[in-house]
């Protein structure tokens, strides 16, 4: 295991009123709250859904491939340095610093493991 999952992140508008929406559907509270970024999940240690302000958003043309889905992974590691050559022999690219696409170009974040997070290896 290289990684954990941390976090969900959905792309939107409005990222507060989008975490509403999802931590009354889910029950969960909001856990994490900032202009650009919010977090709902069961506790501010846990990983859940976050939704990431994208200015520019258009809604997914769900079934049609107009416009696709915009959701990506945070994965969790240890030290992301470390992780990096890991992920790329996997078969990943990278996209930017911590940003790689999976071998079918969907992306995904490598994130530095929380203070609260037991560590990635054990």
């Amino acid at each position: 295991m290289i990684g954990r999952r941390h976090h969900t992140v959905i792309d939107c508008p409005h990222p507060r009123a989008l975490a509403q929406f999802y931590a009354a559907l889910l029950g969960q509270p909001i856990t994490y709250d900032s202009p650009d970024w919010v977090v709902v999940s069961d506790s501010d240690q846990s990983s859940g859904l976050a939704f990431q302000l994208a200015p520019d958003h258009r809604p997914p043309t769900w079934p049609g491939p107009d416009v696709p889905q915009q959701v990506h992974l945070d994965v969790m590691v240890d030290d992301v340095e470390a992780a990096t050559p890991l992920v790329l022999a996997l078969g990943a690219r990278r996209l930017d610093d911590t940003v790689f696409a999976d071998p079918a170009g969907h992306p995904f974040c490598l994130v530095p493991r929380p203070h609260w997070a037991p560590p990635v290896s054990s």
